[in-house]
């Protein structure tokens, strides 16, 4: 029976094998062949549309009609004053002409003060000299009235600009700055030649008073004398120029101190005593 059963299996399977017929095992030879040969199944999905690409900028091609005039409106706005900025600072710099004589007074207005320029192009005779301020005062204190000595604002300012690495823009350029608007806005005899004299005065003024304030003389200041001392600066030795250093001096008229002169805090200050005088 076994023999029999045996034979009987192995006649099955050589019928399957020679005949083509269903493999004895089939579930096992599927999956010998499944994994042998292809790949496992992918199911399919429906492809997903395409991203549409981000816009990009277009300048002012990409705004709308509205938008594009007013753009253009501004740009051209904007280029016009560039243009007519660098126009009136080059006719202001440039050596004197006929457009500067007929709109001298046009282009002035336009540069003063927030565009002034202190260089002039093509300068035929740079600055060859050290301008120094001085500056004493009438004091009036317990023990009556006495007038200091000359003082050197200019000196002090270098001392704090000596050795700095970032030196201050005050100590640069405000009395350096002041004097020169004071002296191009008076003739010889200190006085003014236009508008703007009573201003460089004030401007001077307040300068020094804000300096003096810092120190104490022990009594009131009640005037102020300013003058200025010029010297040619001295020629190189390997020239053969002959130029007198000796200072130049220049002395204005002493100035009676008003509360306009002084800075706030001490303003006050006066004030104060001035009204404790009166109710006195």
């Amino acid at each position: 029976m076994i023999d029999g059963e045996r034979g009987g299996m192995d006649s099955d399977h050589d019928r399957s094998s020679a005949g083509g017929g269903k493999d004895a095992w089939p579930q096992a030879s599927n999956r010998s062949a499944e994994g042998r040969d292809t790949p496992e199944a992918i199911p399919l999905t429906p492809l997903a549309p395409a991203a549409e690409p981000l816009a990009t900028g277009r300048g002012i091609a990409g705004l709308s009609f509205p938008y594009q005039v007013v753009a253009a409106l501004a740009l051209s706005l904007i280029g016009l004053l560039a243009c007519t900025q660098v126009a009136m600072v080059f006719l202001h710099v440039a050596p004197s002409n006929t457009l500067t004589e007929q709109h001298g007074k046009t282009i002035d207005r336009w540069i003063y003060p927030e565009f002034e320029q202190n260089w002039k192009l093509f300068a035929p005779n740079p600055l060859q000299q050290n301008v120094a301020v001085h500056v004493r005062a009438d004091v009036v204190g317990a023990d009556g009235r006495r007038t200091t000595r000359w003082m050197n604002l200019t000196h002090e300012d270098g001392e704090a600009i000596r050795g700095s690495f970032f030196p201050s823009h005050v100590n640069q350029n405000e009395l350096r700055r002041g004097w020169d608007f004071y002296v191009n806005s008076h003739d010889s005899e200190n006085r003014p030649n236009g508008l703007r004299g009573d201003l460089s005065e004030r401007y001077i003024r307040r300068i020094t008073m804000l300096r003096l304030s810092e120190r104490d003389y022990g009594g009131t200041i009640e005037r102020i004398q300013l003058r200025s001392a010029t010297s040619s600066i001295a020629p190189p030795p390997w020239s053969n120029e002959k130029i007198s250093t000796r200072p130049v001096y220049r002395e204005l008229p002493w100035w009676t101190v008003t509360p306009d002169d002084l800075p706030a805090r001490d303003a006050e200050q006066r004030d104060e005593a001035h009204g404790v005088q009166e109710n006195r």
